[in-house]
């Protein structure tokens, strides 16, 4: 019967323990004045990431001029895009076209066929392109049509 009371008081120690440990950190968890925070855009689970030992990551930017499109194309991995500049209408196949302005991110997932326009007539667009793959793999496979 003892043992079974010290558990239960074990446990109510813990747990006030614990409430007192999260209040009193709670204040050194706001931000100081000046510090920069991070501000989520995208937060997707996925699959088709690369499996091998390493990885190659990949920063790459893209400049549309107006009127401008990409190559008709797929991805081996998935490819996140953040919109710098102007407006982004990806297509891909099966789908809904989807068009991203400045400041917005998109996952564009892998083997899937696509292209990127700029359907401006007066304004260029520019994107920022993250890519993670295996180590010497293209960024994009050509299609086709």
């Amino acid at each position: 019967m003892f043992t079974c009371k010290k558990t239960i008081f074990d446990t109510s120690t813990r747990t006030v323990f614990l409430l007192a440990s999260a209040f009193f950190a709670l204040p050194s968890l706001a931000q100081e004045p000046g510090t920069a925070k991070p501000q989520l855009l995208i937060t997707e689970v996925i699959s088709g990431m690369p499996k091998s030992e390493k990885q190659e990551v990949r920063v790459l930017t893209a400049n549309l001029k107006p009127g401008d499109k990409t190559s008709f194309h797929t991805h081996r991995f998935p490819v996140t895009v953040y919109i710098v500049e102007g407006v982004f209408t990806l297509e891909m196949e099966g789908r809904e076209p989807v068009t991203l302005k400045a400041g917005q991110s998109f996952i564009e997932p892998p083997n899937v066929k696509m292209t990127g326009y700029n359907r401006s007539v007066d304004s260029p667009m520019k994107v920022v392109i993250f890519y993670v793959s295996d180590p010497n793999t293209p960024f994009l496979d050509p299609v086709v049509k």
